[in-house]
């Protein structure tokens, strides 16, 4: 049964008993609050979500209905922030604190840039459009890595049914100078995907397979490897983020499940929607974001999750 309470500084939030399943002795250390809040509710698919210090907000993306929105964490605020918005996905930021984004109605990767302006990162390789660019992260060296699933295309219900063209889905990475590189060609549906703390190994969910499999970056930006560290046991995997120990927190259909770097699986955050992704957040990175089939839920931690470029280290 979920109540109302209040917290310091936010509006009244709906709450859900926090269901926390512990597999293995080491996830004792990092469950946290006894509640879950359900930030934001009324989505048909809650996906792509980003946290900006700068503003102190969580911005997400409901596919279907073709909007971004945002919670302020200051006041509780939920509102639209741009509708249409070519169906968007996966969000990150930068190391310069710009949002970038997969948009799967325009079939590629947009930058906001500082002025509000929004550019093109990439549309397509080789001269064919992507198929429908789903989950992005940037490096520090401030290149962007991307999946490309054909969600996007398959129907009108996330974007524009539309033949592919680049002939597979695949992972991308573009380089600084605006170079594209196709970094895989053996995923069925490449989804989300997240660096190790150090960017030393590149792990990336293959929705179709169930599994999460994990690559060796080299120094100019080569994958190698590629072996599957884990198979889901609910659903499929989804979204996927790392905390500052190592340990892989994943969306699946059960909620969320946290893995060992060995692919042990630890243990789950229960909740009563699908989850399609999720991310740190807060001051203290130690607030989980997860996107969750029509709703926004968030629960502080006792750990904190890993920094990314845009994060102080």
């Amino acid at each position: 049964m979920s109540r109302v309470t209040t917290r310091p500084g936010h509006a009244p939030a709906h709450t859900v008993p926090t269901t926390w399943e512990r597999l293995d002795d080491r996830f004792a250390a990092v469950d946290g609050d006894s509640l879950v809040e359900r930030i934001a509710t009324g989505c048909r698919w809650a996906e792509g979500g980003v946290y900006l210090p700068a503003s102190r907000s969580f911005v997400w993306s409901d596919i279907p209905n073709d909007r971004q929105l945002r919670w302020d964490e200051l006041t509780g605020e939920v509102g639209v922030i741009s509708h249409p918005a070519g169906y968007p996905n996966g969000s990150t930021l930068d190391g310069q604190g710009r949002l970038v984004t997969c948009e799967h109605g325009g079939r590629r990767v947009r930058r906001v840039e500082h002025d509000g302006s929004v550019s093109t990162v990439a549309d397509r390789f080789e001269g064919l459009r992507f198929n429908s660019p789903n989950d992005v992260v940037v490096d520090r060296r401030g290149r962007v890595w991307f999946t490309d699933p054909g969600y996007g295309i398959a129907t009108d219900y996330e974007g524009f049914a539309a033949e592919e063209e680049v002939g597979g889905r695949h992972v991308y990475r573009v380089d600084p100078d605006g170079s594209i590189h196709r970094v895989t060609d053996d995923f069925d549906q490449p989804n989300g995907l997240a660096f190790s703390r150090d960017e030393s190994q590149l792990y990336v969910v293959d929705s179709e397979r169930h599994h999460l499999r994990v690559f060796d970056v080299t120094d100019d930006g080569a994958l190698e490897g590629g072996e599957v560290l884990a198979t889901c046991t609910a659903g499929t995997f989804d979204g996927v983020r790392l905390d500052s120990a190592g340990r892989i927190w994943t969306a699946a259909g059960d909620g969320v499940h946290c893995l060992d770097p060995d692919g042990t699986l630890l243990g789950k955050l229960l909740l009563p929607e699908i989850a399609a992704n999720l991310t740190f957040g807060g001051l203290k990175r130690n607030l989980l974001f997860v996107c969750a089939s029509t709703s926004v839920y968030m629960i502080m931690l006792k750990v904190t999750g890993a920094p990314g470029p845009y994060a102080s280290r």
